[in-house]
Parts: structure tokens; sequence; C-alpha cells
């Protein structure tokens, strides 16, 4: 073996043993949270292997008054709306996290939890556009809905539904959804192709509705305007051409991008925000890519303006911009706005880390006012947020639901603030909720994990208080990015990088079961470890293997705080957390109970043999 090859791996190892120091927190675990957040706002009728047990069945005749079945799809936050313009935003994102970070979320054995966490909202968006020229936009009426606090179970106020259509316009939710279903395209192209055929179908008929019947949504729909209030349109229509090319080739969508470069505003805002309402930062991102590719041909010089643009965001970010920077909290927070500013901080640290693959592929670097810097320091200040959120603040908190042992209690979220209808079946009236549930001095009764809640204010002050919304209230626009966020700081700061292994995950072969499958348990032991090898790739010379470890509970009871004791580990793993112990592992917080019969999974990829799974402690 090659010294210098020898000494990357020595190295790699070094880092995810050093975690505490490298990479503090186990973004793993957050990721597989945020997906829990999102099965928990999801509308309709519910899988019955769903994980959130708490949440039933909601929103069953949205549309049926309107004739027209849109069942399905997501509440935005901490109510029982389905507002169309954040949820095509949150299917944007999961879709991007899901093409740019594919190789990522596959090795945490996420992607198939990613792309039904992507058709949720496909499903529904494709329900909301039955003829060419027509989009449903919204479900229920905001006003009416938060005079109510129900669980969305017992929903009594109307489920109106609002649309879009010729002389009712909405240029800026045409064009998000269409750039939804187009990014979405991608995600499922190796998947589900005809699927892909469908959605793309869909996303080039709204880019063509969004752009020849051109207004703003909430002019056509005034009851959205004091909830999701849109800035204007002409960056979703960027956005969405953008997104058109990346997913079909077609150049017209690429020369729409350069002709409206300048009437539209893609070469001349230069931004530091990037969220559901403002996607500049985004489309600019986007297009330099494209540059970076050697793509740009004729089009070089404007897609050169956009780089600017892009690199005028990443340098504000990192504070690297002739004093035009981004706002931050004494603790290092992103401060946008007062209302949910997590979401904010959030997306930019997803578009960051996008940038600085980008960056990286191309074997480029961001030039500031300030300097010039590597990819990596974009990635940095990724990071910076992310661990913010997980717990590294002046309050030493995580904002993120579930993870750590300390989190807010009492969010502002009708169904996580209510008994679930499974322990109290009988309906909660709409004032009922107020008296009985929203006033209540306790915490939630139900966890609402993986949720991101709004977060402190500008001087990182935070109540955990229902009533103040603006920070206990979470959404589905904060946690989108984090699924394609953690992913990479997973691999890259907590993970195991083997050299050469950039590009498409290795080849997965039908599943073997390793030499050591049914070595013998302990005498005693609760459980049963069946380890299975489910990937194997070559890299110079040497051979590595995804191993698969099943641990199912053979007891006949419960059993709690489970500890395993792994030896001769020598790279990463996901679905345990290290203790302060050695080679002791525990599940995560929110698998520490292990029902009888039930089983739970964990991962690791090394060479040579496998490591060697006993039980160390349980209750």
């Amino acid at each position: 073996m090659p010294r210098g090859y020898l000494l990357a791996l020595v190295a790699a190892v070094l880092c995810f043993e050093a975690a505490a120091t490298a990479g503090e927190f186990n973004y793993g675990d957050a990721v597989d949270l945020s997906f829990l957040y999102l099965e928990a706002q999801r509308s309709g009728k519910l899988p019955a292997d769903r994980r959130v047990k708490w949440r039933g069945d909601s929103g069953l005749k949205d549309g049926l008054a309107q004739g027209v079945n849109l069942v399905g799809g997501y509440y935005d936050a901490g109510d029982n709306v389905k507002f169309g313009l954040p949820m095509a935003f949150v299917t944007t994102i999961l879709s991007w996290g899901a093409i740019d970070f594919k190789k990522e979320i596959t090795d945490l054995n996420h992607m198939d939890k990613a792309l039904k966490a992507i058709k949720w909202g496909t499903d529904y968006l494709i329900k909301a556009h039955p003829e060419r020229n027509v989009l449903w936009a919204q479900v229920g009426d905001g006003a009416s809905d938060h005079f109510c606090w129900q669980r969305p179970e017992d929903m009594s106020t109307p489920r109106t539904a609002y649309k879009l259509d010729e002389s009712h316009p909405g240029s800026d939710l045409a064009g998000e959804t269409a750039a939804a279903l187009a990014a979405a395209s991608i995600a499922f192209k190796t998947y589900n192709s005809s699927y892909s055929d469908l959605l793309l179908v869909h996303a080039k008929e709204l880019f063509t509705f969004a752009d020849t019947f051109r207004g703003l949504y909430d002019d056509s729909i005034p009851c959205a305007a004091d909830f999701y209030s849109s800035s204007g349109y002409w960056d979703e229509l960027l956005w969405a051409a953008a997104w058109l090319f990346r997913a079909t080739g077609d150049e017209y969508y690429l020369k729409y991008t350069v002709d409206k470069a300048v009437s539209f505003g893609g070469t001349g805002w230069a931004m530091k925000e990037f969220s559901w309402d403002n996607k500049y930062a985004g489309v600019q991102v986007l297009l330099t890519k494209v540059l970076l590719e050697g793509r740009a041909a004729a089009y070089e010089s404007t897609l050169k303006q956009y780089q600017a643009k892009a690199d005028y965001f990443a340098c504000a970010c990192l504070q690297k911009n002739d004093g035009f920077n981004i706002n931050k909290t004494p603790g290092g927070l992103m401060y946008v706005r007062e209302w949910n500013n997590m979401q904010y901080a959030s997306a930019a640290a997803f578009l960051m880390a996008v940038y600085s693959v980008y960056l990286s592929d191309a074997n480029a670097k961001l030039t500031c006012p300030d300097g010039v810097f590597e990819p990596k320091e974009l990635l940095n200040f990724a990071q910076s947020q992310a661990d913010y959120i997980l717990g590294k603040n002046p309050n030493s908190i995580s904002y993120l639901i579930g993870y750590g042992s300390k989190f807010p209690q009492k969010l502002h979220h009708r169904g996580s603030s209510i008994a679930s209808i499974f322990s109290d079946p009988s309906p909660i009236g709409c004032v009922q909720g107020f008296d009985f549930w929203y006033h209540r001095p306790q915490g939630n009764p139900n966890v609402l994990h993986g949720a991101l809640v709004g977060g402190p204010d500008k001087n990182d002050r935070f109540d955990d208080d229902r009533s103040e919304y603006e920070q206990t209230e979470p959404t589905l626009t904060a946690c989108a990015p984090l699924l394609g966020l953690f992913s990479k700081l997973q691999s890259s700061v907590n993970g195991y990088r083997i050299p050469g292994s950039r590009g498409n995950p290795p080849p997965v072969k039908p599943e073997e079961k390793s030499p050591n499958a049914n070595a013998p348990v302990p005498v005693g032991a609760p459980v049963e470890f069946i380890h299975t090898i489910t990937s194997t790739w070559m890299v110079s010379k040497e051979s590595y293997y995804r191993h698969q470890v099943k641990i199912k509970n053979t007891s006949g009871k419960p059993i709690s705080d489970l500890k395993l004791r792994l030896e001769n580990l020598s790279g990463p793993i996901w679905g345990l957390s290290p203790t302060q112990q050695k080679g002791i592992y525990e599940l995560p917080p929110w698998l520490r109970l292990l029902q009888p019969g039930s089983e739970c999974v964990f991962i690791y990829i090394q060479e040579g043999p496998q490591a060697k799974v006993t039980v160390s402690s349980y209750h």
C-alpha cells in the first residue's frame, strides 16, 4: 500500500475516533431525526408502517368541495394549513439534497427515506396541477385556522381550497412548483424513470403557465398574504428555468436565464438571504455550477455575472465581504428576521455546503474582497450553523427536538401539544384546545422529533414558551435543508472519506451474510445480532465493506439503555452514538427503549474483518 494512502487512511480513522474535537456532533443521528419531523407533518392517509405513532389520518376530504382530490401533502408548521409556496420550496430543497449529496445520503442508508419524503410532496403537487393552466395553491385558511387550537385529526375549520388559473395568476408559486418537480425528476431518474418523466411533464407545463400568465400568487389569493407574502416572482421564474435546464439539458432554459438575467435581477441582486421567498442566491449558485463545469459556451459572460453574485453571498456568510456581511448573533448564528430565524440559517448553511462542493469539484477557490478562500471554508461556515443548532451555543441547548438531552419542550405546534388521538380519542374543540392544551404550563405530550424550532433572538436569548411562536414554532422550510446538510457533514467531518471514493456510490451487490453472521451471542444476552455485508468496493487494491448489523430484541420484554461494545472497529459508524467509555456505544435517544421483537439497525464501513459486537449493559 502506498505510504501516502496509508497515512490518509490513518488520518481518517483518527479523525473519526477524535470526533469530539473534529466534529462534536453525530450528524447522522440528526439526519434520521429530521426525517421523523417530515413524517409528523404529513397530511392525508398515513401509511401503516408510519414511525410517528401519535399521528393519525387527517384532511381526507381536502378538495372534495371543489371537485378535486387534494388529499396528502404537508402541513407547513405548527398549524393545519397546506400552503403551496413553502411546500414546493421544501420539495425543491429535499430534492437538491438527494441529488448533490446522493452518495452521502446513500452511505447513511437514508435514500429510501429521502425519496419517500420527496414523493409525499410531489404526489400532492401533481394532484394540485390537474390542468395545464390550473394550480391549486392552498388548502385551509390561515386566519380561521389560527383561531383554533386542534389536532389535525380533529380539524373543524373550513378546508377551502384556492387555485391559480389564467385569470388568477401566480408566477411565483407556479414557478416554484415547476422547480420542485424538475428537481424531483432528477432525484428519481435512476430509481423510478417513469415517475421522473411524469414529474418533468408537469414541471414544463407549470413553467409555461408561470411565464405566460404573470402575477403574484397572493394577489390572486389574498388570504395567503398574511402568512407567506411573496416579494416577487422574477426569482422563481429564473429558479424554475435553471432547474429545468439541469433536468433536461435543453438550452432553451439556459438561454432564458441569460436573456432575463438583467431584467429579472438575476445578475443584479446581490443577496444575503436564501429562503422560500427569495431564491436569487440559489439561482446564482446553480448557474455558477454550469460555468464551473465548462458548459457556459456563448453564455460565459453572463454566467460569470451570476457567479459574482453567488460569490457575494458566500463572502457575506464568511464575513469577508468588505463589511457587507450577514448579521450574526453574539453566539455565531446567522440572523435575518425575528420570526423563525432558523430557517434562514439552515438554508444558508445548506447552500454554502452545496457551493463548496461545486468549487471543490472544479478545483476553484472563492475570491472575496477580503481574500481568497478554499472551498473548505464554506463548509466550515455550514458546520458552524449546524453545530449551533445542535447545541454549540450560549444556551447549550439543541434547537433540534430530540437531539441530545436538552431541547425545547413547549413547542408552538398543535399536534405535538395535544394528547394523541390514540390515547385520547375524544374530539378536541376549537376553543377547548386553547383552554386545556395551549395554555398549560407543562411540556408537549408528544415529542416532535427532528423539528427545528424558530430559535433565539438576535442576542441568543430563547424563551421556551408555547406562546412565543417566533421562537418555538418549527417549520418545514427550516427542516428541509438539514437533511442534505447533516448528511454532507457526517461524511466530511465525522465520516470516513476513502480516497478516490467520491462520485457514484459503490455498486451494491446482493446481500451476503458475513462469515461470522451467526456468531454465538453470550448466554443471557437480550438481543440477537444479524450481521450482513450490503456493499463492497475496491480502492488501490484494498477491499472495503459496508456492514449492516440488525439488533433484534429476543428477550420477550422491553429493554432500555442498551449499550454495545464494538471491538476491531476502524471505520465510521452510523445509527449508534459513542459514550464516554472507549469502544462503548448506545442507541440514539429516540430508540432508548427497544420493545420485544422489535429491531433496529446500525451501519459501519471498514476494510478487512468485521467488528466484534457484544452487549455491554442494559436494563
